[in-house]
């Protein structure tokens, strides 16, 4: 039998390497110094792609590939994809959700304690012998019991309101509709009126064209100069702009963001602020996870080529 080719959009571990080779004929695209030239070359024999979330598969190159027939995303979100050149060609889409839910949820209230009680500058304090030289760390804010907003009760979002219950906070979100799975929180339609209601907005929601600025300057604002903003989800769901410039005049208290647009080059003005927790987009970034992922995109494949089906199909 025929082994498929299959265009390898970006790297991954070793661990996800090895076998990706064994069970497919791999081409390299990232490895290719002339990316177009390379396409055009091996694009007639490639059925599947193999990417990841921030790379996605655009339409020039889903194009360079006239008998492509599935595309296996490395990641929750796809919409980096060009969703539409698929689904006029009846090319299936998958992701790997689920066995990422918990770690990203997990890092988002993570960054919410660690921003909230400052526990960065507190590591600062001990080692460069402020504690001994000028006595206690500054007070910071409390996390139990206050109020807190989910934007986008899916997976992740309802895993992150599940531990802030844990935290006997008040909880609402925000969907297209309330959600019969989450009757102890109280829905809001409007963002903004989530946004107005919250001390920590945690951002959860897919993006799409939608979703683009979802958060924008009004609810940016209406979380106010003592609230907190948290993003795990993509950069696009908010005006990073308007975002940058609360943070800089104090109408937004302070931010934890795990994305950036145009990243790893984020804008530099972030760089200047106190008052917001940087993380370097790992939400997923466990062992244990990231092996869950890169089995199955593999999975993925494997059952489109042998006619079983998809595991996690998006398309």
């Amino acid at each position: 039998m025929e082994t498929p080719e299959i265009l390898q959009v970006g790297p991954y571990p070793e661990w996800d390497e090895i076998p990706l080779n064994e069970a497919f004929s791999v081409h390299r695209y990232f490895d290719a110094p002339d990316k177009e030239a390379f396409l055009a070359e091996v694009g007639p024999s490639i059925r599947g792609i193999a990417t990841r979330g921030e790379l996605g598969a655009d339409r020039a190159m889903i194009s360079a590939c006239p008998n492509l027939e599935v595309i296996s995303v490395y990641g929750v979100g796809y919409d980096a994809v060009d969703l539409e050149a698929c689904r006029e060609r009846g090319i299936r889409v998958t992701n790997t959700p689920d066995v990422l839910t918990c770690d990203v949820a997990d890092l988002g209230v993570a960054m919410m304690l660690v921003q909230s009680r400052g526990m960065i500058g507190a590591e600062t304090w001990v080692k460069d012998g402020s504690w001994a030289a000028k006595g206690l760390y500054p007070l910071r804010n409390r996390v139990h019991g206050k109020r807190a907003g989910v934007l986008g009760l899916g997976r992740i979002g309802f895993e992150v309101a599940k531990r802030l219950a844990g935290f006997d906070m008040d909880i609402a979100y925000t969907d297209v509709a309330p959600k019969e799975y989450a009757p102890d929180w109280e829905f809001i339609a409007d963002p903004v009126a989530l946004a107005e209601r919250s001390d920590f907005l945690f951002v959860t929601l897919a993006a799409s064209a939608e979703t683009r600025h979802i958060v924008n300057r009004e609810a940016i604002e209406a979380v106010g100069p003592e609230g907190m903003i948290i993003n795990v989800s993509r950069a696009q769901n908010i005006d990073e702009e308007a975002l940058l410039d609360a943070l800089e005049n104090g109408t937004l208290g302070s931010a934890a963001l795990d994305v950036f647009e145009g990243e790893p080059a984020l804008n530099e003005r972030f760089l200047k602020l106190d008052n917001v927790l940087l993380q370097p987009h790992h939400a997923s970034g466990t062992f244990e996870t990231r092996k869950a992922m890169g089995k199955l995109v593999r999975d993925n494949l494997s059952a489109h080529f042998a006619g079983q089906p998809l595991p996690s199909p998006v398309l």
